[in-house]
């Protein structure tokens, strides 16, 4: 059957056969319902011209629908493109669209390219345009040196700008350093290439920030030209300057500042020719310069420029024409005139036209056996040339279809079958782009189906148009007849319009075309119908329309809306105010149906509008206020208004009653609005609530009621100066008792017990009981079980307890109200869970990964959900080292435990000890508490760096020899190797002598050095070493003995063991002459000390301290490359925590920084990081001094000064 193209709408004339719509629909306007199988169709794809942001990653779309869903593949550059083999590329699932990830690696440029999209199923293959993806780019400004400019009063000048090509191209704008744009008028103005055109300079116009500016929207970015300076001076400053800086500056132009008539800037010459594209804005500039400055006129030859589409810019220097075509083309003339003079410039304008569409195929569905057209008709210039494929195939190449016959730009088919299926596409194509349309041929035997819903209601108001769908499809095509009725008689009166696509229309629906319709589809293979309702509603009428008002200023106004309407449709009436929403004050009070405006100002006048709005239409009425001065008049006293009296309750209900009453005096300020309260006496005797509030025009007001309760009204007046005091209360008024309104809330399940459901509830007050006898409906049942609901009856309490549930298993739970008066409504169901019991299975497959010396990870596996027995909480390790014999002894193993929340199955453990042999389990963790452990795993830490020894003591000083005691460090991580002891001399000038390195076995407590400097003051290094390496060191000094006797000098103090020589040399002459020297110069010391303390001097603490730095960290000297002198100023660090060494010459070691309180929630904490401590988790290292492992101990000044004794 093949399909035509019927009218718009037909009528059909009272007497004629019954209305019978032959609805040959326009191909358009078919849809195949989803549920057929169908060909391919492509519903989303990326436009032709694709610019992409290379930061961001890469989409291309391409969506398609058809039965069977199709499957997808891609083509790029013309070949078959494999995403399978490039990792970045993932395609949507159920979808073609291609997301490249360019995020996290690659570059956009690698996927620069042409793609095409091929959607197919086992009816066709619909393909997409060629999509050309391109990356936006924003490249930098030339760096280029500019030249000042100098000028001379009246001179044309023009600023270029020359921005980077970018992609899409950037917008062009000048300003200024505090970016704020330049000023552009006739005279200056900025060019469609961007460049600054000055059609005669100004001494206004000198400044040194002339900025060119390109912003690419795309990447949005900004790129900047450098700074143009611009002088503009008269013709003796400039001959000045010429004379000054002739060499060294570029001079503008060496016009005359003379008036002159004008000459272009641009365009050069008189003639000139532009191509544009049809549809595109065309765009034609002429700027001219001269003085005084010209004007731009614009004409068309042998023609008018269009009215509607003609706009004029930048100061009529640019001609554009919107939605340009062929009938545009012609020559325009631009022409420029001052008082001197005119000149033109004629512009020869093309208009060319990429390929646009006349008619494009469409999707044709056929019956076996009929017959039918794909047309492909498009225009362009020049003329494109139109090519088909089939399935993507060029259809010269396609497998040959004897139903097909291709003349053109149509493809006629006959007698089709179901292999006649396929989709088709056409290709438009010139040299200025082309056209692809997808139509699928899809061959269905059919019945009629109506996709419009069954008994869809309809609502329109009286005298208005009434459409009715029909929306259907078959194959063949079906016909439709339309029915009124019950007794199904045929419509054929001429007050119906039936339309092609099946819907029936009703131009002026009146009350009697109220009822049932039924619209019949039928063709050779069956038959269909459907039901509509159509109800006529009577309009909406304003019946009192606010009117006109004159008022003085401070009083109120009224305006009245009275609105009637339909009684189906409910109303929302608003007030405007000159169009616009009433202003946000509460001097505005809108009720039911007036606006009251209170103490009037001048602003307030104007007009005010009441609409009134329902569903299905719309109506209004305006008014005008106008506001005068008052007329003089004594100042009056103004207050809060006098409490309201005479109260009385009118028209009792059971949930409503009218309360009204008697104003008291406004006390000259009017009345704004009445509050009203009410008192329970029943159940809140004495609490006054908040019941409404009306408008201070109103003395009645309605009020809604509660069941069982006993209410007492009062009412207060308020103004602009406050509350009035309480009326009187009114009588009181019990209202009937009824059933709740409302369920109990914060409806919850929880076990206390593994074998109970302990059911809570926030119960109702009395206010919401509604009546005697309040009680609650507690049901529960097993949310997956088939089980019936169990109910019970409690009184008025707040819990149940549900006892020998099974454990932790979800139950569904309603709590319902009720009273003596009935059940509240149903309530909704929550879901809870009975009580749970300690897990019963303990995490499998426990390993540990040994990370470093101070931390290890540790993997399980998840124990099953339903051994847990309650929620997951998470799963906790218990750690503790093994301890040796005598330890274990003194003390209980220690236990250290991390928590990790959730479903986490690995973790870190931090804060481990080197070179220890640790023992851990795993344990699951659910609301009850723990389950059983899983077995124990055991782990061994490696070796690490050992801790500093514990002390250091020098004894036994000799004349050439020193004996260094200490104790092991107190944590050796790992099997001490040995260690290594580094000392050298500090002279009497305190400068370092060499340094000696010593290795000393890992058994040894103590060791003698020999052979040593006589009355010498040295430094010592001492630190251990394991397999891992050099532990941290600690230092000492001490000095060699002067005499047989030892005595000991002041600074030492570490140790009292006297060093014992055989020879007797305090009788010997050499050494009393030797004591008489120094004592001299000791003596000639303090004198020079004593001098430069009395004249002001400052003891050279840095100087000595600077003598002292450690020999392999001195630090350079700038001016000769050598090294400094000594330093300490890292080695007292050690002493921030005391003043001074102890007595004894023992170093301790500082408390470790490490903590669990870095990792989790300490001991028992939560851990939730996996790793990421592994930067943090690190103890305060102290500095190393030299060969990376030691660090120098300087003494202090004292010290230094005890060494001169």
């Amino acid at each position: 059957m093949q399909l035509k193209i019927m009218p718009k709408k037909k009528r059909l004339s009272a007497g004629r056969v019954p209305l019978i719509l032959f609805l040959c629909q326009m191909i358009s306007a078919l849809e195949v319902p989803l549920d057929l199988v169908q060909p391919p169709t492509i519903t989303q794809q990326s436009p032709k011209d694709y610019i992409i942001d290379p930061r961001e990653n890469i989409v291309i779309q391409c969506e398609a629908k058809g039965k069977p869903p199709p499957s997808f593949s891609w083509t790029r550059n013309g070949t078959h493109f494999d995403i399978d083999k490039d990792p970045l590329v993932t395609m949507k699932p159920g979808s073609g669209t291609l997301i490249i990830n360019i995020m996290s690696e690659g570059k956009a440029e690698t996927y620069e390219g042409v793609y095409q999209c091929t959607a197919r199923n086992e009816r066709g293959a619909a393909i997409s345009n060629n999509i050309v993806i391109r990356p936006s780019r924003s490249p930098l400004w030339t760096k280029e040196k500019l030249e000042p400019m100098i000028l001379r009063n009246g001179q044309p000048l023009v600023l270029p700008c020359r921005p980077p090509i970018g992609l899409p191209p950037p917008i062009i704008f000048w300003m200024d350093n505090s970016f704020q744009r330049l000023p552009q008028s006739e005279r200056v103005s900025q060019g469609l290439n961007g460049d600054l055109y000055f059609s005669n300079v100004l001494p206004e116009d000198t400044r040194e920030d002339y900025i060119c500016y390109a912003r690419f929207n795309h990447t949005q970015t900004i790129q900047q030209k450098q700074p143009i300076s611009v002088k503009v001076i008269s013709v003796d400053e400039l001959n000045d300057t010429i004379a000054a800086n002739l060499s060294d500056t570029e001079f503008y132009g060496a016009k005359s500042s003379r008036e002159r008539p004008p000459t272009f800037l641009t365009p050069e010459g008189n003639a000139s020719n532009k191509e544009e594209l049809r549809g595109n804005v065309l765009s034609l500039e002429c700027i001219a310069e001269g003085l005084p400055t010209p004007i731009i006129y614009w004409i068309k030859e042998d023609g008018i420029l269009p009215i509607n589409r003609t706009f004029y810019r930048n100061f009529k220097k640019t001609l554009q024409i919107i939605h340009v075509s062929e009938a545009d083309s012609g020559n325009y003339q631009c022409i420029a005139k001052n008082a001197l003079g005119a000149i033109h410039h004629t512009i020869s304008v093309t208009v060319k036209a990429a390929p646009y569409w006349i008619m494009a195929p469409q999707n044709l569905v056929l019956s076996p056996g009929e017959d039918g057209t794909l047309i492909c008709r498009a225009n362009g210039n020049p003329k494109p040339r139109i090519s088909w494929l089939t399935n993507g195939v060029p259809v010269e190449i396609a497998p040959d279809d004897p139903s097909r016959k291709i003349d053109g730009d149509t493809i006629i088919f006959s007698n089709v079958q179901e292999r006649s299926s396929a989709v088709y596409q056409c290709n438009a194509s010139n040299e200025y782009g082309y056209l692809l349309a997808n139509a699928f041929v899809n061959v269905l035997a059919e019945p009629p189906r109506i996709l419009t819903s069954a008994n869809t209601l309809y609502q329109v108001i009286a005298n208005r148009p009434a459409l009715l769908d029909c929306a259907f499809f078959g194959s063949p095509l079906p016909t439709i007849e339309w029915f009124k009725g019950a007794k199904g008689s045929a419509l054929h009166e001429d007050i119906y319009v039936l339309h092609e696509n099946g819907t029936l229309e009703i131009p002026v629906a009146q009350k009697d075309s109220t009822g049932t319709y039924t619209c019949v589809a039928r063709n050779k293979l069956g038959m269909a119908k459907n039901d509509v309702h159509l109800e006529i509603k009577d309009p909406t009428r304003i019946i009192k329309q606010p009117e006109y008002a004159i008022v003085q200023r401070g009083s109120t106004v009224s305006f009245e809306c009275k609105v009637k309407h339909d009684q189906t449709l409910v109303p929302t009436v608003m007030w405007l105010k000159d169009n616009g929403e009433l202003p946000s004050d509460e001097r505005f009070t809108v009720d039911k149906e007036q606006l009251v405006v209170a103490d009037v100002s001048d602003d307030d006048g104007g007009t005010y509008t009441c609409v009134a709005n329902t569903t299905l239409d719309s109506v209004s009425a305006s008014a005008v206020l106008s506001v005068v001065a008052p007329t003089p008049t004594p100042a009056p006293i103004y207050d809060v208004p006098n409490p309201p009296f005479d109260l009385e309750l009118t028209n009792q209900l059971d949930k409503s009653v009218q309360l009204s009453w008697t104003p008291g005096n406004d006390n000259n300020s009017p009345i704004t609005k009445f509050i009203i309260e009410y008192e329970d006496t029943m159940h809140q005797a004495g609490l006054w609530h908040y019941q409404a509030e009306v408008s201070g025009t109103q003395t009645t007001a309605q009020l809604k009621l509660s069941p069982y309760v006993n209410y007492s009204f009062r009412v207060m007046a308020v103004n602009g100066i406050g509350r009035s005091l309480p009326s009187q209360a009114s009588e009181q008024y019990l209202t009937k008792a009824a059933e709740p309104d409302t369920n109990p809330t914060a409806v919850e399940g929880l076990g206390s017990e593994p074998d109970n459901l302990v059911i809570t509830w926030k119960p109702l007050n009395g206010f919401e009981s509604n009546g005697p006898g309040l009680q609650y409906k507690v049901s529960w049942r097993q949310k997956d079980g088939d089980d019936e609901w169990t109910s019970v009856f409690v009184a008025n309490v707040s819990k149940y307890i549900v006892s020998g549930t099974p454990t932790f298993v979800p139950y569904l739970i309603k709590v319902q109200a009720l009273n003596d008066a009935g059940f509240a409504p149903e309530p909704a169901v929550v879901m809870g869970h009975s009580g749970e019991d300690l897990p019963m299975v303990a995490p499998g497959n426990v390993r540990v990964n040994v990370v470093n010396s101070t931390l290890a990870e540790v993997h399980w596996d998840p124990v099953p959900l339903k051994s847990i027995r309650g929620h997951l909480q998470g799963y906790r390790i218990y750690y503790w080292k093994a301890q040796n014999s005598s330890k274990r002894n003194r003390r209980h193993i220690e236990k250290k435990i991390l928590t990790f929340q959730g479903s986490k199955t690995h973790g870190m453990l931090p804060g481990l000890e080197p070179f220890s042999h640790y023992t851990l389990n795993v344990r699951v963790v659910n609301g009850k508490g723990e389950g059983p452990a899983s077995p124990d795993k055991v782990f061994n830490t490696p070796e690490g760096v050992p801790s500093a020894p514990s002390s250091l003591k020098i004894v036994n000083p000799t004349l050439d020899s020193l004996t260094l005691e200490w104790d092991p460090p107190s944590h050796p991580n790992g099997i001490l190797t040995e260690y290594t002891l580094k000392y050298q001399p500090i002279n009497s000038t305190h400068e370092l002598g060499p340094l000696v390195d010593l290795k000393i076995p890992a058994n040894k407590t103590r060791w003698t050095l020999k052979n040593l400097n006589v009355s010498t003051r040295y430094k010592f290094y001492f630190y251990a070493q394991t397999s891992a390496g050099s532990g941290s060191q600690i230092t000492e000094e001490a000095v060699t003995t002067v005499d047989e006797a030892g005595i000991l000098p002041p600074d030492v103090g570490a140790g009292k063991a006297m060093a014992s020589r055989q020879v007797d040399i305090a009788t010997q002459g050499w050494f009393i002459g030797l004591m008489c020297a120094v004592a001299l110069l000791i003596l000639i010391l303090l004198i020079v000390c004593f001098i430069r303390r009395n004249k002001g001097g400052k003891y050279p603490v840095k100087e000595k301290e600077d003598a002292h730095a450690d020999p392999e960290i001195q630090p350079m000297k700038e001016d000769d490359g050598t090294f400094g002198e000594y330093s300490d100023a890292e080695d007292h660090k050690p002493l921030k925590k005391g003043s001074r060494t102890p007595s004894d010459r023992t170093v301790k070691k500082e408390d470790s920084d490490d903590s669990l309180v870095d990792y989790g929630e300490g001991v028992n904490g939560q851990f939730n990081e996996d790793g990421s401590f592994i930067g943090q988790y690190s103890g305060k290292k102290e500095k190393e001094p030299a060969e990376g492992n030691e660090s120098s101990e300087a003494p202090s000044p004292v010290n230094a000064m005890n060494s001169f004794v």
